[in-house]
């Protein structure tokens, strides 16, 4: 991947983390309680992290098959396993490439949102 592409992904993924955090805490009023909210359940009521994947690749026009792509080659070392069953039930091979990234984006921006959150909580008690 070029140096560019690198630093678009970075930024996509910050911006990303940024947004759900910063509407996690004020859904759930502050930090601590979202986090325990996410953790429990990151699809769950008032969190729903596939739906915030879903806006942020429709945001920022990842919601073609070259978009697919952008993520995947961003993300080379993650592990499809878990994700198999939704990847073969997905149809068509643009259809899999786009499970497949909302699945990986979705991993990696639940952890980055649990070390935010985890971060905010440890300011505010100080």
């Amino acid at each position: 991947m070029d140096l560019h592409q690198r630093q678009q992904f970075d930024f996509l993924l910050q911006t990303a983390t940024e947004r759900f955090v910063a509407r996690l805490e004020e859904r759930f009023r502050d930090a601590e309680p979202a986090l325990v909210k996410l953790r429990a359940e990151p699809d769950g009521d008032g969190v729903w992290l596939g739906g915030f994947v879903d806006a942020i690749f429709q945001d920022f026009l990842l919601d073609t098959i070259d978009g697919g792509c952008f993520v995947l080659r961003s993300l080379p070392k993650r592990s499809i396993e878990s994700h198999k069953t939704a990847i073969l039930s997905a149809g068509t091979v643009e259809q899999g490439i786009g499970v497949l990234a909302r699945c990986l984006f979705a991993e990696l921006l639940l952890q980055k949102s649990i070390e935010a959150l985890e971060q905010h909580s440890g300011y505010q008690s100080v």
